[in-house]
């Protein structure tokens, strides 16, 4: 980290005294922060608290309502919808901008291409394109088109595109939410050398223990208002927390659920294969909430769009509370009771420019018809009941989802999957890129759900989350369940040692 950020420096961008009005609704209140050369500052609060809001004005990509920014101390107008890049300020938004149906070396030279002779020089750009690649230490084809990659190979493609333009200032809003800790390990290297050379990053993230292993500095907001700027040596995870949600958070996770090793199989699987995955057996009993931990690219989530009806299998069984399941069968699956909670809420989950009650009745209409027609008012009351259950905070029902904080549309889905009332539950990645204060609610309503009899899987990249709810914990590798763990194995090194390949169980 940069050693000089005590030191008297003139910070390469600040904003001064900044507020920021939508209609009516004020989400910034004369906010102060600062960015020095090199410096790794790290941008921190819960959902809603208006970071994404400072980073976007701060890359021009939104106006200010009050106060100035400042470049290399000097008060500035930034240019809109991104043409700040050209300044040297670059946003990695934390949803893709990335156009599908390019190539990843055109996404990476689009609007600077470069020419020689009147023609578009290809071959530099490639080389150009597998250069930086490299550097990031990814395999991404450099000819591959954007909407053959998968969620971690976008991401890096952002990253890439960001560090090509040379940029003095890095916004990264959640760059590591879907990277394997090895491709996070790879970019904070890279982060790190570009500190070095004077370039400066703003890493905003929901995940402390990645604030305190790559920052210099930190700073809180919380409600829209600054709370606090500190050197992130002299503060902790705990503190950083609190001073986040305003409030202690001494129970993260709640009390476990034990199930009665006699309780009934609600879902058992046997010998699922499908392209990926091989030969999947599972049990999984009525009240229990079983993990399911591995890689990225373990097969965890392929699995369960294959039992969820979404994805075809090709050999197996899938029993669902006495009925067997058909290949592909969605209808039937949900029909039985099993509802699916996708780690894509922006590209699967929710419909962004519909409103609430539309996202949260979209699989359980038939709840809502009357007399062949949809009832807004039954819809109404949905709602009603879905945003005191889940805590669902907006200030008013008829947002569009893709207005809402991430917290909160994650609410909206796990309320959307609740409305079809199922007895088995699948949530993949249930907390990702939300705030420590609703992770803690959501962790809640998983153990209220399984108190209730509900049976729930939870399929997590966080091993911390795995173990804090789960009572035991299938670990996958390569496409296949390499371990079942319960009571003490489920332990961070143990699923490590199984999920690395350096441990296999037996089969039984």
């Amino acid at each position: 980290m940069d050693s000089q950020i005590g030191e008297a420096r003139t910070p390469v961008l600040a904003a001064e005294r900044i507020s920021k009005t939508f209609g009516e609704v004020q989400v910034l209140f004369s906010v102060d922060f600062d960015v020095l050369p090199g410096e790794i500052h790290a941008l921190i609060g819960e959902n809603g608290a208006g970071k994404s809001t400072l980073s976007k004005i701060l890359a021009g990509f939104e106006q200010a309502s009050s106060g100035q920014i400042l470049l290399d101390g000097q008060p500035v107008t930034l240019p809109s919808n991104g043409r700040a890049e050209n300044m040297g300020i670059v946003l990695i938004h934390q949803e893709f901008n990335l156009a599908e149906h390019l190539s990843v070396t055109e996404s990476l030279f689009l609007g600077r291409e470069v020419s020689r002779f009147g023609m578009l020089d290809r071959k530099f750009m490639r080389e150009e394109t597998r250069r930086i690649l490299d550097q990031l230490g990814s395999h991404i084809d450099e000819d591959a088109p954007i909407s053959s990659l998968a969620v971690a190979d976008k991401q890096m493609v952002e990253i890439a595109k960001a560090i090509s333009r040379d940029a003095r200032v890095v916004f990264m809003d959640e760059p590591t939410a879907v990277l394997s800790r090895e491709e996070t390990d790879v970019l904070f290297d890279q982060v790190r050398k570009l500190s070095a050379r004077g370039t400066s990053f703003v890493f905003i993230s929901h995940k402390l223990d990645e604030v305190l292993e790559l920052t210099d500095r930190v700073t809180i907001l919380r409600d829209g208002q600054w709370i606090k700027t500190a050197p992130t040596a002299i503060l902790d995870g705990e503190s950083m927390a609190q001073l986040m949600v305003g409030r202690e958070l001494s129970s993260l996770y709640p009390a476990k659920h034990e199930p009665d090793v006699d309780e009934e199989v609600t879902l058992s699987v046997r010998g699922l294969t499908t392209g990926y995955v091989r030969d999947a057996s599972f049990d999984l009993r009525k009240g229990e909430v079983l993990g399911f931990s591995g890689l990225v690219g373990s097969g965890r989530s392929e699995l369960m769009e294959a039992i969820a009806g979404l994805r075809p299998w090709h050999a197996g069984e899938i029993d669902l509370k006495g009925a067997n399941l058909q290949s592909g069968d969605f209808r039937s699956a949900k029909a039985r009771g099993l509802s699916y909670m996708t780690k894509d809420r922006k590209g699967r989950g929710l419909l962004l420019g519909e409103g609430m009650a539309v996202n949260l009745t979209l699989q359980s209409l038939d709840r809502h018809v009357r007399h062949g027609y949809l009832n807004p008012q039954s819809e109404a009351q949905a709602l009603a009941r879905a945003r005191r259950r889940f805590d669902i905070r907006v200030r008013d029902d008829s947002i569009i989802a893709g207005r809402m904080s991430g917290g909160n549309q994650q609410k909206l889905m796990l309320a959307k999957i609740m409305e079809t009332e199922p007895d088995v539950i699948i949530i993949d990645e249930p907390t990702r890129g939300i705030d420590v204060g609703t992770k803690q609610q959501i962790y809640h309503f998983i153990a209220a759900l399984a108190r209730e009899g509900r049976s729930i899987i939870v399929v997590s990249s966080e091993m911390q989350e795995i173990i804090g709810l789960c009572t035991r914990v299938a670990v996958m590798r390569e496409g296949r369940i390499v371990g079942m763990l319960e009571g003490e194995e489920v332990s961070e090194q143990v699923i490590m040692r199984y999920a690395a390949g350096l441990k296999r169980q037996l089969a039984s």
